[in-house]
């Protein structure tokens, strides 16, 4: 293999698909922290198409990972159903506000139709994508995330916790919005496809909340349809991310149909690569709060060496070094390079770091 001719776009490919590779790609979960590199607020970076695409564009030039994000927040689709979203100040992340958006069976009816090219904040998220894809070829690796899976979706729509106490007592209702978030996601998630993205990642972590039979029962069929739905319209492979322990639904996860599952950091790598088993590509799983943000650049290391030695030691092929869920905004760069590139061998400063 002649390392120096592949591309981060090709490396990454290629270790997702189980084959050699010439390093270990790498992919952190950039969202909010590329708005701080690129100097402009959170409601600049998730209200203007121009300046998400620069904020990114900007943050794969200064610390060049092979795999980069398109994610604004976790209210896009939510917002393009009805939803009202916003921010108490320009430095928060977008939310819901103004209370659920969905509480009755009329309300689901009243949900119109998917369309990517008009409805909120569809048409300004394609537009930042084409501008990134554009500016960086075909060289990097893209991953757009098509917002939500349908119980997480439904969840933004009803509240957290009305959607739990929904799945215990009235499923038949719960299951009426899920047909609808479903439509939705694979509305986004096609026209994300049809604009070059290399994979489409979804999350789903409430789900993660039902507990291993509501999972089985609820969650987990919504997700086998969105993937098997998305795989056909794209042709291109399926991501699903649940923040937390997954340990105890990692094995039905493993059954979703998903080319990759995005491990957190509370997830032992090892288990997780018996569990699902060689032909699953896992991306993860440093900690993105207790490593990379609080932590050294030598605990950094570290935390990388013994990722990256677990999966080898198990003979699993697909796997992307990333962060187990997103980077904070005020991650220390020297923190975030000592990811992206192997350091020394040897770190004797280090403390301990566990998983």
């Amino acid at each position: 293999m002649n390392a120096s001719a592949l591309t981060s776009r090709q490396v990454v490919a290629r270790a997702l698909e189980g084959r050699e590779t010439p390093r270990v790609p790498t992919g952190p979960l950039a969202v909010h922290f590329c708005a701080g590199v690129a100097g402009c607020t959170l409601r600049q970076y998730t209200a203007d198409a121009r300046v998400l695409a620069d904020s990114i564009i900007r943050y794969y030039e200064r610390f060049r990972p092979d795999a980069v994000w398109l994610s604004a927040d976790t209210w896009v689709s939510a917002e393009a159903m009805g939803a009202t979203v916003g921010a108490t100040n320009d430095d928060q992340p977008w939310g819901g506000v103004g209370g659920p958006w969905v509480r009755t069976l009329a309300d689901v009816d009243r949900i119109p139709p998917p369309d990517a090219t008009t409805q909120g904040r569809y048409p300004l998220m394609l537009e930042a994508f084409r501008r990134i894809r554009a500016a960086l070829g075909g060289t990097v690796f893209l991953v757009a995330c098509f917002d939500q899976y349908p119980f997480s979706l439904a969840s933004a729509l009803t509240g957290l916790d009305r959607a739990l106490l929904l799945s215990r007592d009235d499923p038949r209702f719960l299951e009426a919005l899920m047909e609808r978030c479903l439509e939705y996601g694979l509305a986004y998630g096609r026209a994300l496809g049809a604009a070059g993205a290399d994979l489409l990642s979804g999350g789903d972590s409430p789900a993660g909340l039902l507990g291993p039979r509501g999972y089985l029962d609820l969650a987990l069929p919504y997700e086998r349809r969105l993937i098997a739905a998305l795989k056909l319209a794209t042709r291109k492979p399926v991501s699903l991310h649940i923040c937390g322990d997954t340990r105890p639904i990692l094995a039905a996860m493993a059954t979703s149909g998903a080319d990759v599952l995005e491990i957190d950091h509370a997830v032992d790598l090892a288990e997780a690569c018996r569990i699902v088993g060689p032909d699953i590509a896992l991306w993860g799983n440093l900690d993105p709060v207790g490593v990379l943000f609080e932590g050294s650049v030598a605990q950094v290391r570290q935390a990388r060496r013994k990722a990256v030695a677990a999966v080898e030691a198990c003979g699993h092929r697909r796997f992307v070094l990333s962060t187990g869920c997103t980077l904070s905004p005020a991650t220390p760069a020297e923190n975030l390079e000592a990811l992206l590139q192997e350091g020394p061998p040897h770190e004797p400063d280090a403390r301990p770091v566990s998983f």
